[in-house]
């Protein structure tokens, strides 16, 4: 794995996690004294330059999961996440929500349930991942109007499982340290 592209979590100083950094932003959290503790593994050493008056040479140790000072400037737990068809498409598994066939990306689309020009809305709450065929069959209608069954009722993520879906490669520590803030009935605890 190139270590140098592995994302470190990020959380306030009560563990909530925040979001997902590079190395290079975690160097400077530290550098920055905005570091409260560090858990998880040692993903990395950075080694920086040697002080001209101690002669010691500068090093940082990135961990896989950091805890920051201060807050998160908005409650979390009060908005809901933006949507798109990337965390979408990974909060239902790549799943069709119709047929139950499991889909690369681009051949995936977001289904509506409720129609936009029937009053539905671009919410969590009322999109599905779609195979481009099943979405073409629903047409502008409702499953039940269409005569299909939805798989699933669709979710609006929490913020720990928004960010889950956010990741990219997530390492066994920080899924088991995001898994804790999912809530006990998350159809995610399942996939995990």
């Amino acid at each position: 794995m190139d270590n140098l592209n592995q994302q470190i979590l990020r959380t306030d100083v009560s563990g909530m996690p925040i979001e997902w950094v590079t190395y290079q932003n975690a160097v400077r959290l530290h550098f920055n004294d905005q570091i409260a503790y560090t858990c998880g593994s040692n993903i990395m050493t950075i080694h920086g330059g040697i002080n001209a008056a101690s002669n010691i040479r500068s090093k940082v140790t990135v961990n896989s999961i950091i805890a920051t000072y201060g807050s998160n400037k908005k409650n979390v737990d009060e908005c809901s996440p933006p949507l798109n068809n990337r965390t979408l498409f990974k909060r239902d598994n790549h799943l069709c929500l119709y047929c139950g066939n499991k889909f690369d990306t681009d051949k995936l689309s977001r289904d509506h349930v409720t129609p936009l020009f029937q009053g539905g809305r671009d919410l969590w709450a009322n999109v599905v991942s779609a195979c481009k065929r099943c979405n073409n069959a629903k047409a502008g209608r409702t499953p039940e109007q269409a005569n299909m069954e939805l798989l699933a009722i669709p979710f609006v993520p929490t913020h720990a499982e928004y960010i889950f879906l956010q990741g990219k490669v997530i390492l066994f520590d920080q899924m088991e340290f995001l898994k804790q803030h999912f809530p006990r009935t998350s159809p995610l605890r399942n996939r995990l």
